[in-house]
């Protein structure tokens, strides 16, 4: 698969993004009265910690369904602690290390190894924090993240000035370390309908045994409670450690 700086990427369509709110409402009630139907059944959770990181501007209550879901199949699902996700301050390199610490801490008294999932600009606090906490963690699954970009491709301009300043193009050392996947079974969900981020930029440039990208039909704002999304985490989260396999996806 090609990098993004051999392809040419144009943010979403302004009509995806001004669908967005509807969309996302239409998914909801999708949830509320199915629930998630699965192809095949979700395996029971061994009771292993999950850490979910939010998107930008929104907080636990945005990611509830997602982590009522988990809690329900059986998993000790954690707040990443931090309340609204308002964007690293300062150096990036020291504010990742400090949240780092902090999820080290949300951790502490659980013997067994976290997986870490994050929404949008939370899954790159996600894959960041899995580099770092290796060792502690099972996996990293991102859900509409835009890691595999060297520019803004995203309808909100001033995420990815959050982490690279007031320029929208973003620092090649930066821009490669964001696509570098975590030494982790690593999973990315994308959707092409998302009107918020270029869902090219959700993909990994290169093939590796334990990254899988996997595509979903969804808005971006829909994706925490998207039936599709929570039948590949559900899914994701029952692999074991030793014997990770890629998703089948139905054909």
């Amino acid at each position: 698969m090609p990098s993004t700086a051999s392809l040419e990427i144009c943010r979403p369509p302004l009509t995806l993004l001004g669908t967005e709110p509807w969309r996302a409402a239409l998914e909801f009630l999708s949830f509320k009265v199915n629930g998630v139907r699965p192809r095949k059944m979700v395996p029971a959770g061994d009771g292993h910690p999950v850490i979910i990181f939010p998107g930008l501007a929104t907080d636990s209550s945005a990611i509830a369904p997602l982590r009522d879901y988990c809690e329900s199949l059986g998993y000790k699902t954690l707040d990443w602690g931090r309340g609204f996700n308002t964007g690293p301050k300062g150096d990036l390199d020291r504010w990742l290390e400090a949240l780092a610490v902090h999820t080290a801490n949300v951790l502490g008294g659980h013997k067994d190894k976290a997986t870490l999932i994050g929404w949008s600009l939370g899954g790159l606090y996600a894959r960041e924090v899995g580099k770092l906490l290796a060792p502690q963690v099972r996996q990293v699954i991102t859900i509409g993240t835009p890691f595999n970009a060297e520019a803004d491709h995203t309808n909100v301009g001033w995420l990815f000035r959050l982490l690279s300043g007031s320029s929208a193009v973003i620092d090649p050392g930066l821009s490669q370390r964001l696509r570098t996947p975590p030494p982790l079974p690593t999973t990315s969900i994308y959707s092409r309908s998302d009107g918020v981020v270029a869902w090219e930029t959700c993909r990994h440039a290169r093939p590796a045994r334990l990254v899988q990208d996997i595509e979903i039909n969804g808005s971006h704002i829909g994706m925490g409670w998207n039936p599709a999304v929570l039948q590949i985490v559900g899914d994701r989260l029952g692999q074991l450690p030793s014997n990770w396999q890629p998703y089948q996806q139905a054909a």
